[in-house]
């Protein structure tokens, strides 16, 4: 049924259609006439006439200006949209190229870390290295013979492995 409705819907549309063209064409063969009369209707329905003429010149030429202007706000919405596109591109690098750089401070941050513990490392054998001649010249000026002591030797032999 819905079909046969449609079908009825685009006859109506059809038929309305003709009828205006057939009134239109009724119409223009009236004023063709009227027109042929030379008196002063005809010359009122001339101007009448002319005066369209004028304004559907005027109407087409403002519906092309209508394009262009839909053509042009088309274009710079495209171009906006790939300016937005292009900042938003742009973003994604700084953010990037940002976090490129934190990780690198942060790099820089953990190799100053381990240079300075190896340093606190470097003095902590020097001070143990002057600890042990320290205590290897006590042992030797004591005179005692750290050789027959077996806990005195086992300390000697250390103090002379390096740290």
């Amino acid at each position: 049924t819905e079909d046969l409705e449609r079908d009825i819907d685009e006859v109506k549309v059809s038929l309305q259609n003709k009828m205006l063209a057939l009134q239109r064409m009724q119409l223009m063969v009236a004023l063709r006439n009227k027109t042929k009369e030379n008196d002063n209707d005809s010359r009122l329905i001339m101007e009448t006439m002319e005066q369209i003429i004028i304004l559907s010149k005027a109407v087409i030429e403002h519906q092309q200006q209508a394009r262009e202007k839909e053509q042009k706000l088309a274009d710079i919405k495209r171009k906006r949209l790939s300016l937005k596109k292009a900042s938003e591109d742009k973003l994604l690098q700084i953010q990037a190229m940002m976090k490129k750089q934190k990780d690198k401070q942060a790099s820089l941050k953990v190799s100053g870390m381990v240079e300075k513990i190896c340093t606190n490392l470097q003095k902590e054998r020097d001070v143990t290295t002057v600890i042990q001649g320290v205590l290897q010249n006590i042992v030797i000026g004591s005179k005692v013979n750290w050789a027959e002591d077996p806990s005195l030797k086992a300390v000697v032999l250390q103090l002379e492995k390096n740290v």
